[in-house]
């Protein structure tokens, strides 16, 4: 792929919980900005390309182990992933750091999202084509909401059966946002694997591996139904394509969004991508138009509706 590209992902969150912290309620920053980590948009990503039947390395996966009489059901370590992934019987009796290199990068969250794989005398370290930031939540309307939900059990761990306490259903919590908007920067650099096409390893980053990605940048979240992530959405999404040389900064930054009879979605980077037009090959704008109004002025941007990725 001969171009770098530069992005927006936006993710709606409402009445659900986007990226919980160890307390169960949306992350924040020590300053109280509700904001989304880069792992929460790329599990999605993850999950959705690995119902496609895509190998996915870096995903938890479940395995029934035998210790001691007892059978219990754990998660997959690294080691034991790469080799129910690619079919190794040990990662240890590989030789050919080759043959490793070549498997992590049919891996396709690896192709875009890089690895590190230090795994039986393997130390591979790869830095991403795509890399994503931090998505912080721009409305300014966000509260946490803490609900409440009965259990349909009682607690059979407490001692006597007749104790008030066990013989009540137990109580849990839910805790949701009522309305959060985050916006994700991103960059894609092709270059970030000339050093592997050199060795044989990889073809590089394709065309095709940005198309794969550019789709589940608009439907993942939308298609990720969990408990918690019912109510997330993908609801915008910017791509501006560049000649490989050009480097643009933060675009989110320049993302502002307001609440009026619509959601209102203002690009404000117009004067600097009017100003490199000249060496822009594409912009792109994806958008709910049923609740969103997009407001910029980016010269020959492209207008797309979301779902049906049509033009506007």
């Amino acid at each position: 792929m001969n171009k770098r590209v530069y992005g927006v992902i936006g993710i709606l969150s409402k009445m659900s919980n986007w990226n919980a912290d160890f307390t169960g309620y949306p992350k924040t920053t020590s300053d109280g900005d509700t904001f989304g980590s880069d792992k929460a948009l790329k599990y999605p990503m993850k999950k959705m390309w690995e119902n496609q039947g895509e190998k996915i390395l870096y995903i938890k996966s479940m395995k029934l182990s035998e210790s001691k009489g007892t059978v219990s059901l754990v998660p997959r370590s690294l080691k034991e992933r790469y080799e129910h992934l690619f079919n190794v019987e040990d990662l240890k009796d590989c030789k050919d750091s080759k043959e490793v290199l070549i498997n992590l990068f049919n891996a396709l969250d690896v192709k875009n999202f890089g690895a590190t794989f230090a795994e039986s005398k393997n130390n591979i370290s790869i830095t991403g084509a795509v890399q994503i930031g931090q998505g912080f939540n721009k409305y300014d309307g966000t509260n946490p909401e803490e609900q409440q939900i009965l259990s349909p059990f009682r607690d059979g761990s407490k001692e006597s059966a007749d104790s008030e306490e066990a013989k009540n259903s137990t109580l849990g919590t839910k805790i949701v946002s009522n309305e959060a908007h985050y916006f994700y920067p991103f960059t894609i650099n092709p270059m970030a694997y000339n050093e592997y096409k050199e060795l044989g390893v990889t073809d590089g980053y394709t065309q095709e591996d940005y198309e794969r990605f550019k789709q589940a940048a608009l439907v993942s979240a939308t298609s990720f139904a969990t408990n918690s992530k019912v109510g997330c959405e993908n609801e915008f999404a910017l791509f501006v394509e560049t000649e490989k040389d050009l480097y643009l900064p933060n675009l989110s930054e320049f993302i502002r969004f307001t609440k009026d009879e619509k959601n209102v979605i203002e690009i404000n980077c117009d004067k600097l991508i009017n100003s490199l037009k000249d060496r822009i090959k594409n912009v792109e704008i994806y958008y709910n138009p049923y609740t969103t109004i997009i407001k910029t002025n980016i010269e020959g941007a492209k207008k797309l509706n979301i779902f049906t990725q049509k033009e506007v």
